[in-house]
């Protein structure tokens, strides 16, 4: 007989605290967006996961808005409120990715308007920042995709992705921490808003943005974890001289 799930109130302030974060940020408008927060759990080999149930936004949510749900199921483990059909494409990227361990969606203004305005169709880089942070390209599921209503394509592409752009519709974000899935969603619109704001100096200029390469951005990706984690980096080398 499985292990009764308890409710861990570290975890649950640490679920507040990003939720507020996410808020602040402005990606929170309505009870659409959410955040799922992987636990272990000696029953159950994905862990368990943390969060927010349906028709409540991150933005006014406490505690007691916080569920905990099964991760290849949604059966409730802790909790009496369904969770919003969001938490389908958590659940399945937590399931197929073992190495995460949060996942952060939100409705982001900028992404849908870039991407809605029909002149772009990838988000360029001009800075060092969104690979090294990302660690690996951005996914795009086109518009007519719905990945959360259906998420058999997921396991077709999120192996090679930390952050998932669903065209129409909004970000998800990928990381070990839900520090790090927060900081991935941060530079994925922080470079959006770059590329509109260098792509309208240079119509008023006459110039062309400074795109960087594709061999430089493959060459960044590559060496993202020694330059955003070195600590780990270091382990790494040092367990193989071992």
């Amino acid at each position: 007989m499985a292990t009764p799930v308890h409710f861990d109130p570290q975890i649950g302030e640490q679920f507040l605290r990003y939720a507020r974060l996410v808020a602040d940020r402005g990606y929170v408008h309505n009870t659409l967006g959410n955040m799922a927060i992987r636990v272990a759990h000696p029953d159950y080999p994905h862990g368990v996961a943390y969060t927010k149930h349906a028709e409540i936004s991150l933005e006014e949510m406490g505690m007691t808005n916080i569920v905990i749900t099964d991760i290849p199921t949604s059966r409730l483990l802790y909790g009496s409120r369904m969770t919003s059909i969001g938490h389908n494409l958590n659940r399945e990227i937590l399931r197929l990715r073992p190495d995460i361990g949060a996942v952060i969606h939100v409705h982001d203004d900028a992404t849908i308007a870039f991407f809605g305005s029909g002149a772009f169709r990838e988000v360029k880089v001009l800075s060092l920042d969104m690979p090294f942070i990302l660690g690996k390209p951005p996914h795009y599921v086109p518009a007519h995709v719905d990945v959360e209503a259906d998420v058999g394509p997921v396991k077709d592409f999120i192996a090679e992705t930390n952050v998932v752009v669903l065209l129409g519709h909004g970000i998800t974000a990928l990381g070990r921490t839900i520090s790090e899935a927060y900081h991935r969603l941060n530079s994925l619109t922080a470079e959006i808003r770059r590329n509109v704001e260098a792509e309208l100096l240079a119509a008023l200029k006459g110039t062309s943005p400074l795109y960087r390469s594709a061999p430089e951005i493959a060459l960044m990706y590559r060496h993202a974890e020694a330059v955003i984690y070195p600590s780990r980096a270091e382990k790494v080398m040092q367990g193989d001289a071992a």
